[in-house]
């Protein structure tokens, strides 16, 4: 699963030269898991990481280059926010 992340996370870098390669990790990681919950919270079988690869991806092409215009309303992403500090 972390190859899988770091790979998205490299494509994430590549859609969005705004955000720090923490930052896109992080995007990464809790797209990663609320795939996992919002399917485990519905009651649906686990499919494996290609699944949750899937969508990730999907959004990351979709919505990666607008992430850094972000703003957060749900305390989960406030780090995300451009202006917060996050480890590099």
């Amino acid at each position: 699963m972390q190859e899988r992340i770091a790979t998205l996370t490299e494509v994430l870098l590549s859609r969005n030269d705004q955000l720090s390669a923490s930052q896109a990790r992080t995007w990464v990681e809790c797209m990663w898991e609320d795939v996992e919950s919002v399917r485990a919270r519905a009651g649906r079988s686990y499919q494996g990481p290609e699944m949750a690869e899937r969508y990730v991806r999907l959004w990351v092409e979709q919505y990666g280059p607008y992430l850094h215009k972000y703003e957060a309303t749900n305390q989960k992403f406030s780090l995300l926010h451009q202006g917060s500090s996050l480890r590099d």
